[in-house]
């Protein structure tokens, strides 16, 4: 069965709204959980709380015998500091101190006194780093939840007559992110941070490559499905992507602080501050967008004033994906006209619906899928028969992916220029839209100290912070290397905004592809949520540079009929004898 027309098409894009629709709905009559524990001073150091069994004092005597607190010690020569507090869950937390740093941290379980976990390092600050399973995103860490995706989203993009092309390593390159995150979910970061910067590497040079109209793959997209076939394998992907997030899945603290802003801003208390999210240091670092893009998700699905279940999240984080995958369909569908376009539209489609990352982001309930979404949308304006309507659409959407995360606003410029066309014109028109879709929500949000203390509680915490989840905080001699990266992404972004004159939208994608993916190399804090902001960009690459066929030449044009009359004069001219040919009979 072959996918045929827009009554399909419109059936797809129908069936997916649909189904969204509907388990939104379900999130409502999601029963909220109890908020997650809190830490509290004990009343006395040397009597137990009431209900418990262990004092304070006792708790820290258990903690230093511990492996990780005496290493510590001798490490230093001197005891350390420690200092308990009390868990809603009867566990004291200890931490050790030296020198008004915390250097270990043990917990004990208050009924046996057994110690249940001890950390130190990067992890005693960071507990993302620990390993804890399931923090990200639950159930679809479970290899066999992950490694099913991984098969189904190589499944109908590989050729088995041409194992070794480009497209296949494009696409793995998006998987091997999963090598990273095997150590990451084991809580080995020195060994999970260095190992994210090989697939961001592979994908920046292959990026070049395509942006310059090179290296593009060969051979057929979909070389061996019936598009029908993935069509509706993409739908029953969403299907099943909106039943985990319903049944299993978790809201980490960019999704609780999205609502919590969306909620004051409704309520007119101001977001920038510091104390937008309790349990949340610097939820407020966001751009203006994200928090009014959750606004009708919170209003539907109201703050509970606690970090339950949060189903605004959910709500929040199924649409953006709906949003990211439809958009996709129709800059596919729109790329070419016949059954290319329509090849191209179910591929993006399924790729997208089958990708972990982008079901990873769901299951976390992230604001990352804002991003997807918008970039996806700004894409759609290289179809446009007005250029400068075109530029236009371009430059809202990269405004708003922009006052949302910030780093899509190097795309700017590439956008900015569309295909080339009355590229004087285009560039500052989609510039001007941008600022002003910058502009509308930050006016709304702007804080009492202005832009400046804006700035402090967004971009300057984001500049100044070092964390271990990037080599540059993991080795500071990198530092140097981290900023010649960062001028190597701010030159793409100005020079492929004049350069090639003429480009396709698979082109254009490839140049913001390399364009984010360097600012993202460039930052002092990586996470794997964070391939989603490139990953709709990359698809479009990747599938709309695809060269088919000699043969299939005539359908590229839209012709499928001519394509037909070209295989059957070739097929005549072959059966024609050579005219050095004998014609006797023997």
């Amino acid at each position: 069965m072959e996918l045929r027309g827009a009554s399909l098409v419109s059936r797809y894009v129908a069936w997916a709204l649909l189904a969204g629709l509907f388990w939104v709905a379900a999130l409502a009559c999601v029963a909220p959980a109890s908020a997650g524990a809190a830490l509290t001073a004990p009343s006395s150091f040397d009597r137990p709380p009431p209900g418990w069994r262990l004092s304070a004092e006792r708790a820290i005597t258990i903690a230093r015998r511990s492996d990780a607190v005496r290493k510590q010690s001798a490490g230093r020569h001197r005891q350390l500091a420690g200092a308990a507090y009390m868990s809603g869950d009867r566990r004291w937390q200890v931490g050790f101190f030296d020198s008004g740093r915390e250097v270990a941290q043990v917990h004990i379980d208050d009924r046996s006194g057994r110690v249940l976990e001890q950390w130190t390092g990067y992890q005693v600050a960071w507990s993302m780093a620990r390993g804890y399973p399931g923090a990200f995103g639950r159930v679809v860490n479970a290899p066999y939840v992950w490694l099913p995706l991984c098969v189904l989203f190589l499944l109908p993009f590989f050729d088995l007559r041409r194992p070794f092309r480009a497209l296949h390593f494009d696409l793995l390159a998006v998987l091997a992110f999963g090598v990273s995150h095997f150590f990451f979910n084991r809580g080995e970061i020195g060994l999970s941070v260095p190992l994210a910067y090989i697939p961001l590497a592979w994908i920046a040079a292959r990026a070049l490559w395509l942006a310059v109209g090179r290296g593009s793959p060969r051979g057929p997209l979909v070389p061996h499905l019936p598009l029908g076939a993935v069509a509706l394998g993409a739908l029953a992907l969403v299907a099943f992507r909106v039943a985990l997030n319903v049944v299993d899945s978790n809201v980490i603290d960019v999704g609780y602080a999205s609502v919590v802003g969306a909620d004051r801003l409704v309520d007119g208390s101001e977001v920038y501050g510091s104390d937008l999210a309790p349990n949340v240091d610097h939820g407020d670092t966001y751009g203006p967008f994200t928090y009014v893009a959750y606004v009708p998700f919170e209003q539907l699905l109201p703050w509970s004033g606690q970090w339950d279940e949060l189903p605004a999240a959910h709500a929040a984080a199924l649409t953006f994906d709906l949003i990211a995958m439809l958009a996709l369909l129709f800059v596919g569908l729109r790329s070419a006209p016949g059954r290319l376009g329509r090849e191209r539209a179910a591929a993006l489609a399924w790729a997208w619906a089958a990708c972990p990352y982008a079901a990873f982001v769901v299951q976390s309930n992230s604001n990352d899928g804002l991003v997807a979404a918008l970039l996806a949308l700004a894409l759609l304006g290289f179809t446009g028969r007005r250029p400068l309507a075109a530029a236009a659409w371009r430059g809202w959407f990269v405004g708003l992916a922009a006052a949302a995360k910030f780093v899509p606003a190097i795309a700017l410029p590439i956008l900015a220029a569309g295909d080339g066309r009355r590229r004087a014109l285009a560039l500052p028109v989609a510039t001007a839209v941008a600022l002003g879709a910058f502009a509308l929500p930050l006016a709304v949000l702007l804080p009492d100290g202005g832009l400046a203390e804006f700035w402090q509680r967004t971009l300057g915490y984001q500049s100044g912070r070092m964390t271990p989840f990037s080599i540059y905080g993991q080795e500071s001699r990198l530092e140097p290397v981290r900023w010649v990266v960062a001028a190597v992404a701010v030159a793409v972004a100005l020079a492929f905004a004049f350069r090639p004159r003429r480009r396709d939208a698979g082109q254009a994608a490839a140049a913001v592809t390399l364009a984010i993916v360097a600012a993202q190399m460039a930052g002092g804090y990586w996470f794997y949520l964070y391939v989603v902001w490139f990953l709709p960009v990359w698809l479009v690459a990747v599938f709309l540079r695809v060269q088919r066929q000699p043969d299939d030449a005539a359908i590229v044009a839209g012709d499928e009929r001519q394509a037909l009359s070209a295989r059957d004069t070739r097929s005549i001219a072959r059966a024609r004898p050579s005219p050095s040919a004998s014609i006797r009979t023997p």
